[in-house]
């Protein structure tokens, strides 16, 4: 018979770098779930992010043990890798803060493509293109625009 499902938790925590401290042990600890275990296991499987923010979702089961799934990083935090800034625009419309080019783009949107709605890459593309616009990030296009035009 299936384990019985309690609750499921939505964390987000540096890869390879979690620790007991606040905000992880308070959300966990109230819920009964060995920090401990989780922090080592959670460390362990992502010790290739290196400090990159990453969300994770842990299933807490009745008799206290718990899984959890490591999803993809935010776009956000991928693009202010790529484009190497500390923060989005405050007036994205007017104010520019960095610059990606579409093959980076790509390279964002296959690292999020599973945890995206969308059905295609394409579509993956223009979902992390309006977050890039959104943060003052514009895209450089390396063909020319011309095959963008809408008649």
């Amino acid at each position: 018979m299936a384990k019985e499902v309690v609750t499921k938790i939505k964390l987000q925590a540096p890869g390879g770098q979690a620790t007991p401290a606040p905000p992880i042990g308070p959300a966990l600890g109230q819920h009964g779930i060995n920090i401990g275990q989780f922090v080592s296991q959670f460390n362990e499987r992502t010790k290739d992010l290196n400090g990159t923010i990453v969300p994770v979702v842990i299933t807490l089961y009745r008799d206290k043990s718990f899984t959890f799934e490591v999803k993809s990083p935010p776009a956000a935090v991928l693009l202010k890798q790529t484009a190497e800034i500390a923060k989005g625009s405050g007036i994205p419309n007017k104010e520019k803060v960095g610059k990606i080019t579409k093959e980076q783009l790509r390279n964002i949107a296959e690292t999020k493509f599973k945890d995206l709605n969308a059905y295609d890459l394409e579509q993956a593309e223009k979902i992390i293109e309006g977050t890039a616009r959104s943060m003052g990030i514009e895209i450089e296009s390396s063909e020319s625009q011309n095959g963008n035009l809408k008649l």
